[in-house]
């Protein structure tokens, strides 16, 4: 982003409405407003420092250059339908600047465009993703009780979502992507003694790939001194289901974590939307890929890490013999 904004400052001549939508820590859309500055002093930043009304009073011909905040609401598989239909957030370093941002949002967005401060704006966004990332840490810790209790956590989900004002989300391997599993430590980092319950919720979802693999071993305890050689069917590797991307994948870092582990184990991943193997793990000699889910016949443990909609009938051609780890619940009952 500062590479960006120091760029856009060697070509800017005034008149322009700079946005950035890059979800950012809050207080980055004034430290970059600010650094065009100190770049170009001969310029008016409209919004930053005292400097600058001073100097538009002096050079009243001189067209303030204006910056603002509208952080991306969009969704993976509907990006192009949403960019059009989603409400947007739209902060300015002044008034002004938050209104020529609207105006361009509302030139196309169906949905309702909201003006207000920058940083108002930039901690909407990061409040969304800690929002939603507090609500699955619950589910997911709520799975680890649950197992511990010996309850059928799914079920406990179904009866406790009856109640009229409660709605417990399902659990899965951990948190992935390039928003939930990130943008929460923006606020635990500018806020450390105070985003307590932000920092916990960071936690116990980084936390989650790590109990997956704890099932895994036990699964594979009754292998231990047979001199057989098991063979692991991990299906899934991106961050949610039916698509491609992989970042932040708590199903990749399962599949790392236990290549580590269990040497010994053959482990096939199984993704028909993945190609090839990330590069930290070709180098693991016991991981293989394949994109066709009929390898789960021969596999004597099948993990489902994504609930990906190829694998929604595949429960069915799992042998009786075959342990069975679902984190997703997308078999369950």
């Amino acid at each position: 982003v500062r590479a960006v904004f120091e760029s856009l400052a060697r070509v800017l001549r005034g008149g322009e409405t700079v946005i950035l939508e890059s979800t950012s820590p809050t207080g980055t859309t004034r430290e970059m407003a600010e650094r065009v500055q100190e770049l170009r002093p001969d310029l008016v930043v409209d919004g930053v420092g005292d400097d600058a009304v001073a100097a538009r009073a002096s050079a009243p011909a001189t067209e303030a250059v204006y910056v603002a905040y509208a952080p991306e609401r969009v969704l993976p598989g509907r990006i192009v339908a949403e960019l059009h239909t989603n409400d947007r957030i739209v902060g300015g370093l002044s008034s002004e600047a938050a209104e020529r941002a609207a105006a361009l949002y509302r030139s196309f967005c169906l949905g309702e465009v909201v003006s207000t401060t920058a940083p108002t704006a930039e901690l909407v966004k990061l409040s969304e993703n800690a929002f939603r990332d507090v609500n699955i840490a619950f589910a997911n810790e709520l799975s680890l009780i649950a197992d511990a209790e010996g309850v059928d956590v799914y079920e406990l989900i179904r009866l406790a979502n009856r109640h009229p004002r409660v709605t417990i989300l399902q659990p899965g391997p951990g948190v992935g992507g390039h928003c939930i599993a990130i943008d929460p430590w923006f606020i635990v980092q500018r806020n450390p003694g105070l985003a307590r319950l932000v920092r916990s919720a960071r936690e116990v979802n980084d936390s989650k790939p790590h109990w997956v693999v704890e099932k895994l071993g036990v699964a594979l305890g009754k292998f231990v001194g047979s001199g057989v050689r098991p063979r692991v069917a991990l299906l899934g590797l991106t961050f949610k289901p039916n698509v491609d991307d992989v970042r932040q994948s708590p199903a990749l870092e399962i599949v790392r974590l236990a290549a580590h582990r269990f040497p010994g184990v053959s482990f096939v991943a199984i993704d028909p939307h993945v190609r090839e193997l990330p590069a930290d793990l070709k180098a693991a000699e016991n991981v293989m890929l394949d994109s066709g889910p009929a390898l789960v016949r021969d596999a004597d443990v099948v993990v489902l890490l994504v609930a990906h909609r190829e694998f929604a009938e595949l429960r069915e051609a799992i042998g009786p013999d075959t342990e069975v780890l679902d984190v997703t619940g997308m078999w369950h009952g």
